[in-house]
């Protein structure tokens, strides 16, 4: 009977171990299973991250000509992108350019010169919080001999009066930039229409229209800050100068990303920038930049003196 019993027994204990290796192992495997898609979960969401920190990163910079030929973005972005940890992409147009880019989407914020047409933007929801950044100003340049004896004129309606009479020849850039802005209101000014062999339209950015107006020995308009970066290289100097038409404020404005919903805007970083530029660092390399090299500031802030 004892037999009997252990026999039943020892069935009964070998049934129980072999249900609980079985219970072991449906239960090992469910956890194996739930690593594997933990672990695709956290893959997953460590790339969307990775991706995301990337595109949030890069910060797109529609600038003029001149904060680039002149050199001061090479001083600027270097130090924003250590302190922040943003990268700058910038591209060099004229202001009208970039503005157009701020419309369309293209760039994150714009440093431009041409207030009414900055206005514009904000007033139409392109751009959110306008901040006065620098100002330097416009001069007249043109050959030493001075054909169209414009030299100390204080008014550059007259002196551009005097070029027009005398059809000498005139570099414009041509290219709906701040400066070719700035150049078509003094003409409008004086009631020029300038044309003929004379006038001459570059398409062109600062720097190359002062190496072609230097080239042909012609008068031409440019922003003190460009003029002074390349003066080395240039045999034209400053003939007029301190006209208050000739003023040239600089703004940034931070794109808006409400009008661009299928576009990923980097507004956090637009307004890092913008914060920076109009901040105590970024208005202090402004009002030193050039000193050392030129003598003078070639640009001077506008948020500190």
């Amino acid at each position: 009977m004892f037999t009997k019993l252990e026999s039943v027994f020892g069935k009964i204990n070998d049934r129980t171990k072999k249900i609980g290796r079985n219970k072991i192992l449906g239960n090992f495997k469910l956890l194996l299973v739930g690593f594997v898609i933990l672990s695709i979960l956290v893959s997953f969401n460590v790339f969307i991250l990775s991706c995301s920190k990337k595109i949030d990163t890069e910060v797109i910079l529609a600038t003029t000509t001149s904060t680039y030929d002149s050199g001061l973005l090479d001083e600027l972005l270097p130090a924003f992108e250590e302190e922040t940890g943003f990268k700058v992409k910038p591209i060099a147009v004229g202001t009208g350019e970039a503005i157009a880019m701020g419309e369309k989407g293209e760039a994150d914020v714009i440093l431009v010169h041409a207030r009414s047409s900055e206005d514009e933007f904000v007033e139409g929801g392109y751009g959110i919080g306008r901040k006065d950044v620098m100002h330097n100003d416009f001069v007249i340049i043109g050959p030493e001999s001075d054909p169209a004896a414009i030299e100390g004129m204080s008014s550059a309606g007259e002196a551009f009066q005097a070029v027009s009479e005398t059809e000498n020849l005139f570099v414009s850039r041509g290219d709906d930039s701040g400066t070719n802005k700035k150049e078509l209101k003094i003409w409008e000014s004086a009631e020029i229409n300038p044309q003929g062999d004379w006038y001459i339209e570059s398409g062109q950015g600062m720097g190359a229209t002062l190496r072609i107006a230097d080239e042909k020995q012609a008068y031409t308009m440019t922003d003190r800050g460009t003029y002074l970066s390349q003066e080395e290289t240039l045999s034209l100097i400053i003939l007029v100068e301190g006209d208050e038409i000739l003023f040239n404020p600089y703004g940034v404005i931070p794109v808006n990303p409400d009008k661009h919903k299928d576009i990923d805007i980097n507004y956090e970083g637009a307004c890092s920038f913008a914060d920076f530029i109009t901040g105590e660092k970024g208005q202090a390399i402004i009002k030193e930049f050039g000193v050392e090299k030129y003598g003078q500031p070639l640009f001077y802030p506008d948020v500190i003196k």
